[in-house]
């Protein structure tokens, strides 16, 4: 578990083909290890990623084939920038908001416009993700925990402060680049939770529909 505030900017150093599998290396730069051990967790550009080596520089960690197919690493190449947190302790400040470090999907830089001395940037996410993208709701990008500011069907913008640019690979996000998101976890739990038993039907699809908001009496009858 995460909260989304980025800690360091580290640096891809190598990447080693396994099968479907793959080996990546990381330096990470200012971010303190000396309390990271083997089978730790750190959030790498918001995929979480456990410690399988300490070189000395940073650390070592195994990407399955799943992992590659649903985010953005297998597209990096070595001297690629990479947002880093550490695991969330019980003494982590919750600066950002609950992130697992599960990317749910891969959305795309549309737009960065200049907004005072920020920058506010446009992307599109899945449409499947769309429904848990919320007007002032908090979503994680690469790893970072932003908050929405505006929602169009898909798409949604974000608007980053200077300190988040400067402390954040965000600074480098062009119209094209992709980017792993996460949307908020109580978002995913709640829509499932409104399944109630219908959620243990093999047969019932992911999503809330209209049906099951009559059914759970969250319609009123307008005849």
């Amino acid at each position: 578990m995460f909260t989304g505030i980025i800690q360091a900017i580290g640096t891809l150093s190598s990447m080693e083909r396994y099968g479907p599998d793959m080996r990546l290396r990381i330096k990470t730069g200012k971010l303190w290890l000396d309390d990271v051990a083997l089978g730790d967790s750190i959030s790498t550009n918001g995929v979480c990623l456990t410690v399988a080596a300490l070189p000395g520089d940073g650390y070592i960690a195994d990407v399955s084939a799943e992992t590659l197919t649903l985010s953005t690493l297998a597209s990096l190449s070595p001297g690629s920038k990479l947002n880093l947190e550490k695991s969330l302790t019980l003494s982590t400040p919750l600066g950002g908001h609950f992130v697992s470090g599960h990317v749910d999907g891969i959305g795309q830089v549309l737009s960065r416009k200049r907004d005072g001395r920020s920058i506010r940037f446009e992307i599109e996410a899945p449409a499947a993700l769309a429904r848990y993208i919320a007007h002032k709701g908090s979503i994680c990008v690469d790893g970072a925990s932003l908050t929405v500011n505006a929602v169009n069907g898909s798409r949604f913008e974000l608007n980053s402060v200077p300190h988040t640019l400067e402390n954040s690979i965000m600074s480098g996000y062009l119209a094209g680049t992709r980017v792993n998101l996460e949307v908020d976890l109580i978002a995913r739990y709640l829509e499932r939770l409104l399944l109630a038993d219908k959620a243990a039907d093999p047969h019932t699809s992911d999503g809330i529909t209209l049906e099951t908001l009559a059914r759970l009496g969250y319609l009123r009858d307008r005849g």
